[in-house]
């Protein structure tokens, strides 16, 4: 059965950890990751003090002036830290056209506590443990840092559960995604107080490129692409998260999961100059030198792999040079 819209699926019955309980949630992940490579979930565990904490300190960075927000921006280009101005970005290119910067502002951390040595410091780990930048909050770092921590669980809960939907081992992802290099990110929508530019959304069209991504947004305008090519909305759940495949696990299961178009929408316009979003996003990617080559569940006898294989940190690099612009002109490697 193809799904067209978004599942909810209650992970309270894999946490509770009997066979029975883990292979019910593995089979309805499976399921909503080859039909539309979107779910919500349930009962994931995350404290909802942590999840108020962070949300209210991000607030108040983002209510600061463009010039304290801006002491913290992005260091370089390849280097997805700090803060990032309105219009700065652009996601189009996951359709292979271009189109005006997103409707939103960012603020993005990636691993903290990074050991000195050659594995996370020497050239090979290029800029995926490029230090992070704090602005002067209170608490704003440990809050951050925290739901970072709680996310790298999480994610590692979920490789877990797609194991078993793969029919692999429950633990085989758990020694690719040990020094992971994922990016935790908050992104602001802030009130529309102008008309868009044509075809200017608050996010463009694009598909996520590492293994899954955790969504936490705070009102709605998430919509995704399904199979029927139709845009539909993503529900909005109480307590409940958003997460969806990736470029990195669509490639590593051979196309059989499926790394769906994504958009957040414009608010309707007699409330674009008041209405303000914010998501919470933990973008997951394995060990940067993790290879990517097609599952052998996903492979049928006399079936070929699609694709060659690649590291995680060559194919996130491919993946964000290709996708992503900063300031109207495409990032460079």
């Amino acid at each position: 059965m193809t799904l067209l819209s978004v599942p909810i699926i209650d992970l309270a019955p894999y946490f509770a950890g009997t066979a029975e309980g883990k292979a019910e949630v593995a089979r309805k992940v499976d399921e909503a990751c080859r039909s539309i490579g979107f779910l919500v979930i349930t009962h994931h565990g995350i404290a909802p003090s942590l999840i108020s904490r962070v949300s209210s300190l991000s607030r108040s960075f983002f209510d600061m002036p463009l010039g304290e927000k801006r002491k913290v921006d992005r260091p370089r280009e390849d280097a997805v830290r700090g803060y990032s101005a309105v219009g700065e970005e652009g996601l189009s290119y996951s359709l292979e056209e271009a189109a005006p910067g997103d409707l939103k502002e960012s603020f993005s951390i990636g691993p903290s506590n990074v050991p000195n040595d050659d594995y996370h410091r020497g050239p090979a780990a290029g800029p995926h443990f490029e230090p992070n930048s704090w602005p002067p909050i209170d608490g704003f770092r440990e809050a951050c840092e925290g739901y970072f921590g709680a996310m790298s669980d999480l994610s590692r809960s979920l490789m877990r559960i797609f194991a078993l939907g793969l029919s692999l081992p429950e633990t085989f992802f758990d020694d690719k995604i040990d020094e992971h290099i994922s990016m935790f990110r908050v992104l602001s929508y802030p009130p529309q107080r102008e008309q868009p530019l044509p075809g200017q959304l608050r996010a463009g069209a694009h598909s996520d490129y590492g293994s899954l991504t955790i969504v936490l947004p705070d009102d709605k305008g998430l919509q995704v692409f399904n199979k029927a090519g139709q845009w539909v909305d993503v529900p909005q759940v109480e307590g409940g998260l958003v997460v969806n495949i990736a470029d990195l696990m669509m490639q590593w299961t051979n196309d059989q999961w499926v790394s769906t178009l994504h958009r957040v929408t414009n608010p309707p316009f007699e409330v674009a100059s008041t209405n303000r979003r914010q998501s919470l996003v933990f973008f997951h990617q394995p060990n940067y030198d993790a290879m990517v080559e097609c599952l052998p569940s996903c492979l049928a006898p006399g079936e070929q792999a699609k694709y060659a294989p690649i590291s995680s940190g060559d194919h996130l690099t491919s993946k964000f040079v290709k996708q992503t612009t900063f300031g109207g002109t495409k990032a460079t490697a």
